[in-house]
């Protein structure tokens, strides 16, 4: 602000000097008369530079400069929708600030995001881990205060803590999995397969489990091969994890169903089932690692949390993404898709 005080103050003097010397070059008047001018002059620059000043600039730096502090206190200050600070004259700058103060604004959203996802998770692996360790913790003390000695009680506990521990074991193995797929770790070995081949192994594999609950597996494809250009093994998982929650989830003699229809240069690929379906205020958040929408009846189910989001990560990393539709009490889809050839030739 001083600084435009001072240039006014010297462009003022500059303007009232230069302007006299014009008028003494075109007129005659006493010296007495000339300093009139002059000072007549200056006095009229001074207060016109002063009125821009004050109607082009200064209102609009105070502005400025009140966003810059508030922004340097780390609050946050959106001026997308705020009418009062609009820059009618400075249009450069004002953009600027305004992208400034935006793309600060998104960031502190983010970091407080990623904070609270961060506390979630580490609050979430926490109880995971917790509840296998100490199941598996209570059977080895129990078997080691005596009960060792009672084979029945010895063989059963054991089972028991083998149990837990394969559980531990298995939550360990999908959290490795789920850190290397995000940190680019593990490469996709992308091939030629028929996808129905996938299907029959996964229905296979899951059979006894769909048949405990009465749960019809199901496919439906128009075509006899259904060829695709992905990483078989990923892909299978994926479809395991889909398959496995359609039945775990689903309603006594239910129906899980793997539909693949052909599209323009890819097979999209859906798995519904007749179940409990998932409320809409959850379906955001389900692909998130550890997010559960029942938690009580999730760890009833089994489970270690991370299903969706491998899932999530794999489809990803296939250069797709998976989407739900879901309806309370009737039941979800999870869809995606994937390619017939190599990208190079999409």
């Amino acid at each position: 602000m001083k600084e435009f005080r001072i240039l006014i103050w010297v462009l003022s003097v500059a303007i009232a000097f230069v302007a006299t010397l014009l008028i003494v070059y075109l007129t005659e008047v006493s010296v007495s008369t000339y300093w009139i001018i002059f000072l007549i002059i200056f006095i009229a620059s001074l207060l016109f530079m002063f009125m821009v000043y004050n109607y082009l600039v200064k209102n609009d730096l105070k502005q400025i400069e009140r966003i810059i502090r508030q922004m340097d206190q780390k609050s946050v200050f959106d001026m997308s929708h705020n009418n009062r600070y609009v820059f009618k004259r400075t249009r450069a700058l004002d953009k600027t600030v305004r992208d400034i103060s935006e793309k600060m604004s998104n960031e502190v959203i983010e970091f407080k995001k990623m904070a609270k996802f961060r506390k979630e998770f580490i609050a979430n692996i926490s109880h995971e881990l917790k509840t296998p360790i100490f199941a598996a913790q209570g059977f080895v003390h129990t078997l080691l205060d005596g009960a060792l000695k009672d084979k029945a009680v010895r063989t059963r506990f054991l089972k028991k803590a083998a149990k837990s521990l394969d559980a531990l074991d298995l939550l360990v193995q999908d959290l490795l999995t789920l850190s290397q797929i995000e940190i680019g770790n593990v490469k996709m070995h992308y091939e030629y397969f028929d996808f129905r081949k996938i299907v029959s192994e996964v229905f296979e594999q899951l059979e006894v489990n769909a048949g405990k609950r009465g749960v019809n597996l199901k496919e439906e494809c128009a075509e006899d091969q259904v060829l695709l250009y992905a990483d078989y093994h990923k892909i299978y998982q994926v479809l395991t994890n889909l398959v496995q929650n359609g039945i775990k989830y689903n309603k006594e003699k239910g129906e899980v169903v793997v539909t693949t229809e052909e599209s323009s240069g890819y097979y999209l690929i859906s798995v519904s089932d007749t179940g409990e379906g998932i409320e809409k205020k959850h379906l955001d958040r389900i692909f998130e690692r550890f997010y559960r929408v029942d938690k009580s009846r999730a760890r009833i189910k089994g489970g270690t949390g991370l299903g969706l989001a491998i899932v999530k990560h794999i489809i990803e990393a296939h250069r797709a993404r998976i989407t739900v539709e879901s309806s309370v009490g009737i039941g979800s889809v999870f869809k995606f898709r994937l390619p017939k050839s190599s990208y190079e030739n999409i």
